[in-house]
């Protein structure tokens, strides 16, 4: 789960990079930098969300076999399947803070600038 954080995190920083004139376009024209957080938030949330509904119905398909990989945990116990959920949602969250806040600092006259 780090690596897929470190890797989020870098495809989020990369995508900053990517956008900073359309970016700085954005806040040139009004774009509040709440604005612009959440959607360079969004672009690492939503493959998470993809992945977490898809997720515990993988598993009720699958259950028979994670039973016998399991020790003392039953593959479709709610508490575990709530934990996993809110884990890799914090994961993705934490991953995607750095860029996001990254876009938001992101001065207009110096991102149209360098082009």
């Amino acid at each position: 789960m780090l690596l897929a954080a470190v890797g989020l995190h870098g495809v989020l920083g990369q995508l900053v990079v990517q956008r900073t004139r359309e970016i700085g376009i954005r806040m040139a024209l009004g774009a509040k930098p709440a604005a612009v957080a959440r959607l360079v938030a969004a672009h690492g949330d939503f493959p998470v969300l993809a992945g977490l509904a898809l997720g515990p119905g993988s598993t009720i398909v699958l259950g028979r076999y994670l039973a016998s990989v399991l020790y003392s945990v039953r593959p479709h116990d709610p508490a575990t399947l709530d934990g996993v959920s809110t884990v890799l949602l914090a994961a993705a969250a934490l991953a995607a803070f750095l860029p996001a806040r990254r876009a938001a600092r992101i001065d207009p006259v110096e991102a149209l600038r360098r082009e």
